[in-house]
């Protein structure tokens, strides 16, 4: 079924037509009271789709659901921090228990914390790695664990541009997201046979609250001299020419969330407007 919905206003709404091309579908985003994920819980919520609203930031994740639900979507709030298993199982049951089925995750929580390679310590690595790496896989396996009763489902996981090469002041960062696109390709092996599918994308410079507070970190490490300039100059190879919004990503991650992606597994898509050739 194809629909015409025009509405305004805000990130919830849009001027282009929509297809409802998520209608039925049960998603939980991480990380999704902001940047990204926010722009991705708007966008499938647009298309139909009842959305699982996860952030750490309980609060923030209830404006954006109330926000969803003020335009006419479906939405639910779920407090958890994506390194407690705990939390993240409390929160995708809760999800369940309002509607019934989990049938898309996106794994979208992230952070990074620059330092020069030398200077990098225990503290710094495993925080990253910790978000990064192992929030990721507890996102796949507590995802699976529900998915695997229902014989269907799609995970999708967050890499990046640095997870295709190392850069001086990321290293940790770099390692995380390397090790996305591993736990992609184990689990897409791993639940074949469930009929589970696993695949990432790959962003390059987004215009997140993560990349402003990137730009203000590497000013403080002697990366850059003044503010922007950090984006500026990590932007200037996009083929693009620009930065990505994060409604730049959004339809990457409809295809990946919708059944446009069915016989697609294990790969890593890269959008970053031509950043890395691979």
């Amino acid at each position: 079924m194809s629909v015409n919905i025009r509405t305004t206003g805000s990130a919830f709404g849009s001027e282009r037509d929509m297809s409802e091309r998520l209608v039925g579908v049960r998603v939980v985003i991480t990380g999704a009271a902001s940047g990204m994920g926010r722009a991705f819980a708007a966008g499938f919520a647009r298309e139909g789709a009842s959305v699982g609203v996860m952030d750490r930031d309980l609060s923030g994740a209830e404006s954006v659901a109330e926000e969803i639900r003020g335009a006419g979507g479906m939405a639910l709030a779920l407090g958890a921090d994506v390194t407690s298993r705990a939390e993240v199982a409390s929160g995708l049951d809760h999800f369940i228990s309002e509607f019934s089925g989990l049938d898309v995750m996106f794994n979208v929580a992230g952070l990074n914390v620059p330092m020069h390679l030398l200077d990098v310590t225990e503290e710094n690595w495993r925080t990253i790695m910790d978000v990064n790496a192992l929030g990721t896989l507890i996102g796949i396996q507590e995802a699976a664990k529900r998915m695997i009763p229902q014989a269907v489902g799609k995970i999708v996981n967050t890499s990046s541009i640095a997870g295709r090469q190392g850069y001086p002041s990321f290293a940790p960062y770099c390692a995380s997201k390397f090790a996305v696109n591993a736990l992609t390709q184990a689990a897409a092996r791993a639940l074949a046979s469930h009929n589970i599918t696993c695949n990432a994308f790959a962003p390059g410079v987004v215009a997140t609250p993560l990349w402003e507070k990137l730009d203000a970190d590497l000013m403080a490490i002697g990366d850059a001299s003044r503010p922007g300039q950090a984006m500026e100059d990590f932007s200037a190879d996009i083929l693009r020419g620009r930065p990505a919004q994060p409604e730049d990503l959004l339809g990457t991650a409809l295809f990946l969330a919708s059944s446009d992606s069915d016989y697609l597994t294990g790969q890593v898509i890269m959008a970053d407007g031509g950043m890395v050739l691979v």
